[in-house]
């Protein structure tokens, strides 16, 4: 599976298994998430690949002003992420 930056994922294990987390970057067998509350932009969890579930969701909205290293939120995050839940997307 490829993980792509602004993807949806699960984490599958460490003491914030099931949490839900957007991916900020890819660097080798570790991707860095992020959450917008508990895991800010500012401060992103490292995670190896093969402890997160990806989902098929890419926000592309995200993903096109992180490539572009536009200015981004940690509110953004969390619209994203609470639109993800509610099924909207």
């Amino acid at each position: 599976m490829t993980y792509e930056v602004g993807q949806i994922v699960y984490s599958k294990s460490g003491h914030d298994k099931g949490g839900i987390f957007v991916i900020l970057s890819v660097e080798g067998e570790y991707v860095y998430l992020v959450d917008g509350k508990n895991r800010s932009l500012e401060k992103p969890k490292r995670k190896k690949r093969n402890h997160i579930q990806p989902t098929k969701f890419i926000s592309h909205s995200l993903q096109q002003k992180l490539n572009q290293k536009s200015y981004l939120l940690n509110a953004d995050i969390v619209k994203v992420l609470r639109e993800y839940k509610k099924g909207g997307f």
